[in-house]
């Protein structure tokens, strides 16, 4: 699997954003993060990230989210419901990985996410997905 940065489309990069669990990349319209080995996600840590994301794009840009999961790590899936509690939305969301646990998780952050969730294998695939989500919606 390959990270963010050894991708041509890396060169579109607007900001970086580390946090002690992970790395987020943003870009004009999407988000892409890579959590650290071994993090158990929650939604504290999800707060910091989705602060950042509110300061970098505003209140009401719509964004599409990639979680590039190139490390073993845990999400708690209902976590979800308190992203959801504390009315953020997020209606496009994909998971790019083939670790171990990958697949178990996605299935099971499908029961708790609104929105559209896609599994990719590929990011360069997942990219492309989301970049023309984005122009279906704005056209």
């Amino acid at each position: 699997m390959k990270c963010v940065k050894e991708l041509d489309f890396f060169k579109n990069i607007r900001e970086v954003r580390e946090f002690e669990f992970g790395i987020f990349y943003f870009f004009d319209t999407l988000v892409i993060s890579e959590i650290n080995e071994g993090v158990f996600f929650q939604w504290k840590m999800a707060k910091k990230a989705v602060k950042a994301s509110k300061k970098f794009y505003g209140e009401n840009q719509p964004i599409v989210y990639i979680s590039n999961r190139i490390n073993n790590y845990t999400v708690a899936p209902t976590d979800w419901l308190k992203f959801y509690s504390n009315r953020h939305e997020l209606k496009y969301y994909s998971v790019v990985g083939s670790t171990k646990g990958s697949l178990p998780s996605t299935l099971l952050e499908k029961m708790f996410f609104n929105g559209s969730l896609r599994q990719f294998d590929d990011l360069e695939e997942a990219i492309e997905w989301s970049l023309d989500i984005v122009k279906k919606t704005r056209s």
